[in-house]
């Protein structure tokens, strides 16, 4: 299984800068909180192992809950499949729309986020030695990448799908019968009502061998472990879920799929509890964060390519491979 390091780099305000990211988060919030108050039951066991969940505190009054095995985060109460799918179509539209934030990072993100995940795509496949794919790109649209993926050549097809579908009782396309070589899922586990349904879903659609991509925030990486509940990246409902690496590796393997490659190469957590204690200086950090936020950054980068090398960053990638037949 490899685990790869990357030797890109990238300030935080090229992608995410904390302070622009204010407004579409509180957004979030809103309206997430509005459907909650419409009606929601509780999530009461962790869909990775079955356990139940246990209390982990609030993002600005939205509970969440913990796995108690794994680590893993979750919203702890959901509204039904249709208005979680409506939420998640909403705050999609603002995020890209001039009142969000990705109006004014449109050319950075496709270089930093964007390129590089096409690159990791197209290494994987020649190291699989798999030529022009038939892709299925489940997400909530409209969807950045999903140009980028069309016009790069890579793939005899580009097909997508609306990630919610499954959990909405609804068909994917399905042009052929289980024909599909790849798929990807950039972040949608994180913020899908049921992840496990739509990996379900996504490994009915899969060939035998067919490659799953998968990018996802963990909760075990250094920033996610240093501030908590208290990251502002961490919120409802992009951040529903929110799985520690072996979380996330649990609940693929549980689904069907035996792993390739699992990496978490970030290059920001170290830059992002900066960017939180700038904010709030006063932030509580242990003696040893704090010689991390205070060395010089020779330092801090060589920290932040241990924490790849560990797999302690807080993004992770993952390549799995469908071994068996899934049903829906």
């Amino acid at each position: 299984m490899r685990s790869v390091q990357t030797y890109d780099r990238f300030p935080l305000s090229s992608i995410k800068p904390l302070d622009h990211l204010q407004g579409y988060r509180q957004h979030c919030l809103t309206q997430t909180r509005a459907v909650l108050a419409a009606g929601s039951s509780p999530r009461e066991f962790s869909p990775i192992t079955g356990a139940r969940l246990v209390a982990a505190g609030e993002i600005e009054g939205i509970p969440y809950a913990r796995c108690p095995q794994t680590g893993s985060l979750f919203l702890a109460q959901m509204p039904s499949s249709s208005e979680w799918a409506q939420l998640l179509s909403n705050v999609t539209r603002h995020r890209v729309s001039s009142a969000g934030f990705h109006s004014t990072l449109v050319q950075s993100r496709t270089d930093n986020v964007y390129a590089p995940k096409l690159d990791w795509i197209q290494e994987t496949l020649r190291l699989q030695e798999i030529i022009k794919p038939r892709l299925l790109q489940a997400s909530t649209f409209p969807s950045e990448f999903t140009r980028l993926l069309t016009e790069s050549g890579l793939f005899s097809e580009v097909l997508t799908c609306d990630e919610m579908s499954w959990s909405l009782g609804l068909n994917p396309p399905q042009p052929k019968e289980a024909d599909v070589q790849a798929s990807i899922l950039l972040e949608s586990l994180d913020r899908v009502s049921d992840p496990v349904v739509l990996l379900r879903g996504i490994a009915a659609l899969l060939i035998e061998g067919g490659l799953l991509f998968v990018t996802a925030l963990v909760s075990s990486g250094f920033d996610m472990a240093v501030l908590g509940l208290k990251n502002q990246y961490l919120y409802p409902p992009d951040r529903a879920n929110c799985f520690s690496l072996e979380g996330l590796t649990m609940l693929l393997l549980n689904a069907g799929f035996s792993l390739i490659e699992v990496s978490t190469p970030g290059v920001l957590d170290v830059e992002i509890v900066l960017a939180h204690l700038k904010k709030d200086p006063s932030m509580t950090l242990s003696t040893f964060e704090r010689q991390i936020v205070r060395s010089d950054s020779q330092m801090q980068e060589a920290f932040q390519a241990f924490l790849q090398q560990q797999r302690w960053s807080s993004y992770a990638r993952i390549v799995a491979r469908k071994i068996e037949n899934v049903k829906k």
